[in-house]
């Protein structure tokens, strides 16, 4: 394992559990500031590193989206033993598996996400199913961080592989995107190298949800964790869960 790329896990309170849900060829160091974060705010959290995730890029294209959902699940299923309210939050691919969670789990008390991504236009995504068989990877797509001298523990390479696999995760998420009912948070960046603004287009156009929060991120890139708008999205969030947690408690007392 990559120095610094450890899985976060604090116990807080057994009111609220937050997960949080890295992104792909990342690491969960991407996301530590804002699981400290939470964990100082006295919530129970967990951010496993995903399968695959954290080692050797070749590593990645041993996997599948089935594999690093397994992880997140397993980590679900963790904090609805325990806590009261569980909120799952995710950045990039990380935000994919939490919507794939919210599908599937519909007493997820809120999600919370953060340049999400559902599609591409990029036109070499088409090839990619073949491509991936006989390229093993391209250049990487990590690091997009607005800030001076911030690093992203991430992978050098994409493998093309993980990203096909990726690119199937896409498709089962969008099609049950209407299943999401829970309140939403949702941050973009404006200025995203990554993942095309089109994305939190089609999550906020398609999703169930009623409660619907939509914050422009103005002074980040896509690893927005990481960079200048990274406490906006700390204190935003604990707002949200503060707020959500309140308002089912006093709906079942």
């Amino acid at each position: 394992m990559l120095v610094g790329a450890e899985p976060f896990a604090h116990e807080g309170s057994d009111d609220i559990g937050v997960l949080l849900c890295h992104g792909f060829t990342s690491t969960p160091q991407s996301m530590r500031g804002w699981a400290e974060h939470l964990a100082e705010a006295g919530h129970t959290v967990r951010c496993p590193l995903l399968p695959g995730h954290g080692t050797r890029w070749q590593e990645l294209n041993r996997t599948t989206w089935r594999d690093w959902y397994g992880a997140v699940e397993q980590a679900l299923d963790e904090l609805r033993d325990r806590c009261r309210s569980v909120f799952v939050f995710g950045l990039s691919m990380g935000g994919t598996l939490t919507l794939r969670l919210a599908e599937q789990h519909p007493d997820i008390a809120g999600i919370v996400l953060v340049n999400p991504s559902v599609m591409t236009l990029r036109k070499e995504a088409k090839l990619l199913p073949v491509l991936s068989r006989v390229v093993p990877s391209l250049a990487a797509i990590a690091g997009d961080i607005a800030k001076p001298e911030v690093v992203e523990l991430a992978y050098s390479r994409l493998p093309l592989r993980g990203m096909a696999s990726l690119q199937q995760l896409w498709s089962v998420v969008r099609a049950d995107l209407g299943s999401v009912r829970q309140p939403l948070l949702l941050l973009h960046s404006a200025v995203d190298h990554v993942v095309e603004p089109e994305n939190s287009a089609i999550v906020l156009n398609e999703v169930g949800s009623q409660d619907v929060t939509e914050v422009v991120l103005d002074d980040s890139y896509h690893v927005a964790t990481l960079d200048h708008d990274a406490p906006r999205i700390f204190s935003g969030s604990v707002e949200f869960v503060h707020r959500v947690h309140s308002a089912r408690v006093g709906e079942s007392a």
